[in-house]
């Protein structure tokens, strides 16, 4: 069996097609049962009538309602939790990943890799902004961190059960589900393909997502910030010091006495303004640890329709 789930939010206007696409695509594929596994991320349109209508029509169809919205990774990882086949491929419910793409990505699999991403080759419909977050995102995490992802960008993967096991034993909630995937170094394919425009309602995933997707990212895999505030105070205290021994010379040598409010102001603000930022790097980790240590579910399921 191979499951295909699909993050679902206020989507419903192109749930129709979507499962139209999809039951073509997999009918393509010989040898396996199909499930599809919906997780609605509580969406408050006609989404979750959809769904039970399509459920009823296939049994195929696979249905988890969150009782609150919990972001599409834990949606993903919900369809992973509950997902009964030998590999789950992930997609979006909003038409801009092909379905199509199924056959080339279980053909990669069956040739022996574990995962299997779905490389973005050129974006329709984006605007340039986003393809230079996009793009600046999957350099610095690449640079940042000890984890590669393929530099055009990913939102599709297949993974096969044993990593899919081993995903599910790594319960942190704010970590980047791709990064944790990439993590865990089992063979990897990579294909490509275009990502095309949104045919209908408007994308969920604003600014403010992707900025802490990117936080979530470095701060999970990556020592640098860390390492760095070190590097950067033992910098500034060097020069603090070096700073300070030739005003103490050039007052013993020369009897000139130390002069200027604004030098010292600025002296000050600029170390303080250091020292916060150095607490807030702080801060964000410390934040993480205390709201993990609170073993809060990572999402609260409403109901499931098997």
């Amino acid at each position: 069996m191979i499951s295909v789930i699909f993050p679902v939010f206020n989507e419903q206007d192109n749930l129709q097609e979507l499962y139209q696409r999809l039951s073509s695509a997999v009918e393509k594929v010989e040898g396996y049962d199909f499930e599809f596994i919906f997780v609605d991320d509580c969406s408050a349109d006609k989404t979750p009538e959809i769904l039970k209508d399509l459920h009823s029509k296939d049994q195929r169809v696979k249905i988890i309602r969150f009782a609150r919205n919990c972001g599409g990774h834990a949606a993903l990882m919900a369809g992973l939790y509950s997902c009964k086949g030998d590999c789950a491929i992930a997609l979006a419910a909003d038409l801009q990943d092909p379905p199509e793409l199924i056959f080339d990505l279980i053909a990669n699999w069956k040739e022996g890799a574990k995962i299997v991403w779905a490389a973005r080759l050129k974006r329709q419909g984006e605007s340039f902004s986003v393809k230079i977050f996009s793009k600046f995102y999957y350099t610095l995490i690449n640079v940042l961190t000890n984890v590669q992802m393929p530099s055009l960008g990913v939102d599709v993967f297949l993974a096969d059960r044993i990593a899919i096991e081993s995903l599910k034993s790594m319960p942190e909630k704010h970590s980047s589900i791709y990064m944790a995937l990439a993590w865990l170094g089992f063979p990897q394919a990579t294909i490509e393909y275009v990502k095309e425009a949104r045919a209908n309602g408007a994308s969920k995933w604003s600014l403010s997502k992707k900025i802490k997707l990117m936080i979530d990212s470095i701060l999970s895999f990556s020592h640098v910030l860390i390492r760095s505030m070190s590097i950067f105070g033992f910098v500034t205290a060097l020069v603090g010091f070096a700073y300070a021994a030739w005003i103490v010379g050039k007052a013993l040598l020369y009897g000139f006495a130390v002069q200027g409010w604004s030098s010292l102001m600025v002296a000050i603000l600029v170390v303080g303004g250091i020292q916060m930022m150095m607490l807030g790097v702080l801060g964000e980790y410390l934040w993480r640890t205390f709201d993990e240590s609170r073993r809060r579910p990572r999402f609260v399921i409403e109901y499931k329709i098997d």
